[in-house]
C-alpha cells in the first residue's frame, strides 16, 4: 500500500495597493502659495512618476499648470531621507524609490489667478481645481484619494462637492483621479446657503461682496433645477454645491458632476438685463451636469491629461447648452418672451456682425478650440466663430425644424432626452454619426444636407426660412443716424487712441489700416476713439476722407472712401397677421412651460 504524501500549496502573497493621499494649506495666505503634501503608502516599484495635468476638462485650452509648482521635495516618510527626484518632461516628475514603500512629496503651488479654472489664494480665501494642484501617478488614475484641508485658522470653512470622511475634520475622499479634478474646494469666509430641491440638498457658497440678493437668486435657481430636472426626468446627484465668486470685472463658469464654479461682476444683480444674463449662466452650467459632464463624445470619454482631446462635437456640448440657457429661465418663468426674443436677437446680432462665420466652419471651429478660442488676437473676429455661438443658432434652427415638422408634439427636448438615455446615464461615448442618427430619428428626415451646410461649410444660417412658420422674422436694424461704414474699432489706451480691429474687406482694411495703428485725425483734425462714431456722421457713404495715423511708429495719411452704413443690429420680431398655424406654433414653442418628462430616474 503507497503511503498518500501531501502536497503542499505554495502560499501565494498579493501586494497591497498603494495608499495615496493629499494635504493642502495655507500657512500664509497673502503669499498666494498653496502648500501641497502627497503621501504614497505601500509603493513597490523604484521609480514613482508624477504628472501635472496641462488642461482641466470643460476648458479646451493647454494652460500648463506645471509652470505653478516651486519648491519640489520628495522623502522617505519613515526617516525623512531625501530622495533623488528630476523632471524629465514640462510636467513629468521622476523620483528614485527603491526599497522606499513610503514616500512623502512636497511643493508649492502659487495660486493668484481667480478664474473657474485656475487657482487663487488671498488673505479672504482659497479656491482651487484638481487639475492645477494635484499630481496624477501613472496606473493609479483610479485609486481612492483622500484630501485633507488645513486651513490657516479655524473660521475658514470648506465648501467642496466630495464626501466627508466620518469622524476627521476637513477629511475628503474622492473615488478616484477624475473625480479629485471634478470637485473643486472653496475655503475662506464665503457665506453658505442651504435649500433643497426635489428633495435633494443644495448648497450656494459666495465669496466676495456686491448687489446680490440671495433670497431672490436662490428662488430662481431653485426654477432652474427644477425645469431642467423635468426635462430630463430627475436629478442626477445625490447633493449639488454652486460656488459663485463675486469680483471686479469677471464672467464665466465651469461644469462639474456634482458641483459648478461661477464668475460673474459683483455688481450685476440688480439691472434686468444684467441679473438675466448671471441666470443664464446658472442654466448654462448647470444643464452641463447632463450634456458634458455625462453626455459626452467618445473623445472626451476618457480624459488625457496630457494633451489636447480633439472633437469636432463642441458645437453640441456648449452651443446647445447655450441655446438652452435662453430657453430655460423662459421656461421657468424668470424672465417673458419679450426677454427671451430681446435676448436672441443680441446673439444673431453678435452672429452676423462677426466676419469669421464666413471663414470658420461650425465643426472645424470645434475641433480647433484648442489654438483659437481661448487665444483671441486682433484678427480673431476675422478669421474665427465661437462654437458657442453658432452652435447654439444651429440648435435653433433644429429646434424649429423639428417643432415645425411634428407641430410641437416633437422638439430639440426629445434629442436631449434620448442622448440622456442612450448615453448619458450608462456613460458610453457617443460619435458625431451617432449624434446625427439620435437628431435624424427625432426629426424624421435625412439632416445630412443641413449638417454639410451648417456644420462643415459656411453658408449663411437662413433664419427666417425657419422662423416664418413661427409667425416671426428676422430684420435688420439701421438707426437713422446711421454712420457710412469705416470698418474700425478703436479704443483709448495709455493716452492713446488705439486702433484695435479692423474688418477684412472694410473700407480701412482695403487702405492698409492695422489693429494697433494710433488713430490720430480726419481731415487734419484730431479724433479720439469716442469721437470717432460722431465725427463720420459728417460724411456720406462715397465720401473720400483723410485718416492720418501712426503705422509703426511712422506717419501716414490714408485715403479712404467709406461705404454705405451696415446694420447696427438686428431684431426678431412677429410678422404681420400670422396664420392661425403660425400662432400656433408660436406658443407651442414659447410658452410650454411644463416639457414633457421621461420616466424619473
Amino acid at each position: 500500500m503507497t503511503k498518500a504524501t501531501t502536497i503542499v500549496q505554495p502560499k501565494i502573497t498579493y501586494p497591497t495597493s498603494p495608499i495615496l493621499g493629499y494635504s493642502v494649506a495655507m500657512s500664509q495666505p497673502t503669499s498666494h502659495l498653496f502648500e501641497v503634501t502627497l503621501t504614497v503608502k505601500n509603493w513597490t516599484k523604484s521609480v514613482l512618476d508624477l504628472k501635472m495635468p496641462v488642461w482641466t476638462p470643460g476648458s479646451y485650452l493647454i494652460r500648463e499648470y506645471a509652470r505653478h509648482i516651486q519648491t519640489f521635495v520628495a522623502q522617505s516618510t519613515e526617516d525623512g531621507q531625501a530622495l533623488f527626484s528630476q523632471k524629465v518632461s514640462k510636467n513629468h516628475w521622476q523620483i528614485q524609490t527603491q526599497k522606499v514603500t513610503n514616500i512623502t512629496i512636497k511643493y508649492q503651488v502659487f495660486a493668484n489667478e481667480l478664474t473657474v479654472r485656475t487657482n487663487h489664494l488671498d488673505e479672504s480665501h482659497g479656491y482651487f481645481n484638481g487639475a492645477a494642484l494635484f499630481y496624477f501617478i501613472p496606473g493609479l488614475e483610479k485609486q481612492p484619494i483622500t484630501i485633507e484641508i488645513i486651513p490657516p485658522n479655524s473660521q475658514w470653512k470648506v465648501s467642496t462637492a466630495l464626501p466627508k470622511i466620518p469622524g476627521k475634520v476637513n477629511h475628503f475622499i474622492a473615488d478616484d483621479y477624475d473625480t479629485l479634478v471634478d470637485s473643486p474646494f472653496e475655503i475662506g469666509t464665503h457665506a453658505i446657503y442651504d435649500f433643497e430641491v426635489l428633495g435633494k440638498p443644495h448648497q450656494l457658497a459666495v465669496w466676495g461682496k456686491g448687489n446680490i440678493e440671495p433670497k431672490q437668486l436662490i428662488k430662481d435657481t431653485k426654477k432652474i433645477i427644477e425645469t431642467e430636472a423635468q426635462l430630463y426626468g430627475g436629478l442626477p446627484y445625490d447633493h449639488y454645491l454652486f460656488i459663485l465668486h463675486l469680483s471686479s470685472n469677471g464672467f464665466g463658469g465651469l461644469e462639474h458632476k456634482s458641483s459648478c464654479s461661477l464668475i460673474y461682476s459683483q455688481f450685476g444683480f440688480r439691472a434686468k438685463d444684467k441679473y438675466n444674463r448671471f441666470i443664464q449662466l446658472v442654466a448654462h452650467e448647470f444643464f452641463h451636469l447632463w450634456n458634458v459632464k455625462r453626455i459626452r463624445p467618445k473623445a472626451l470619454e476618457t480624459f488625457d491629461y496630457e494633451r489636447e482631446n480633439y472633437t469636432k462635437c463642441l458645437w453640441f456640448l456648449e452651443g446647445t447648452t447655450s441655446y438652452y440657457d435662453m430657453m430655460i429661465p423662459l421656461r421657468a418663468g424668470i424672465y417673458n418672451q419679450t426677454d427671451f426674443l430681446d435676448i436672441l436677437s443680441k446673439e444673431i446680432t453678435r452672429y452676423l456682425n462677426t466676419p469669421g462665420r464666413k471663414i470658420h466652419p461650425l465643426s472645424e471651429s470645434s475641433f480647433d478650440a484648442w489654438i483659437k478660442l481661448y487665444r483671441r488676437d486682433a484678427h480673431s473676429d476675422n478669421s474665427q466663430i465661437s462654437y458657442y455661438l453658432k452652435g447654439e443658432l444651429v440648435s435653433l434652427l433644429l429646434d424649429l425644424l423639428i417643432r415645425a415638422r411634428h407641430n410641437n408634439q416633437r422638439s430639440l427636448d426629445d434629442v436631449m432626452r434620448q442622448m440622456w438615455q442612450e448615453f448619458g446615464q450608462p456613460e458610453i461615448g457617443f460619435t458625431p454619426q451617432q449624434l446625427q442618427q439620435v437628431i435624424e430619428s427625432v426629426a424624421q428626415i435625412s439632416l445630412e444636407d443641413f449638417l454639410r451646410r451648417y456644420l462643415d461649410s459656411t453658408e449663411e444660417l437662413p433664419f427666417n426660412d425657419y422662423l416664418e412658420p413661427f409667425g416671426l422674422q428676422l430684420r435688420p436694424v439701421i438707426d437713422s443716424e446711421a454712420i457710412p461704414y469705416l470698418g474700425i474699432r478703436a479704443q483709448r489706451e495709455n493716452s492713446k487712441e488705439m486702433v484695435k480691429f479692423v474688418e477684412a474687406d472694410s473700407p480701412a482694411a482695403l487702405v492698409g489700416i492695422d489693429p494697433n495703428d494710433e488713430l490720430l485725425a480726419i481731415d487734419g483734425i484730431r479724433v479720439s476713439a469716442e469721437q470717432l462714431p460722431e465725427r463720420l456722421k459728417d460724411y456720406q457713404s462715397g465720401d473720400m476722407i483723410s485718416i492720418t495715423v501712426f503705422h509703426q511708429d511712422q506717419l501716414k495719411t490714408l485715403s479712404v472712401t467709406l461705404a454705405d452704413p451696415q446694420p447696427t443690429r438686428y431684431q426678431v420680431m412677429p410678422i404681420e397677421k400670422p396664420s392661425d398655424l403660425q400662432q400656433q406654433n408660436l406658443r407651442g414653442w414659447l410658452e410650454q412651460n411644463s416639457p414633457k418628462t421621461s420616466p424619473k430616474l
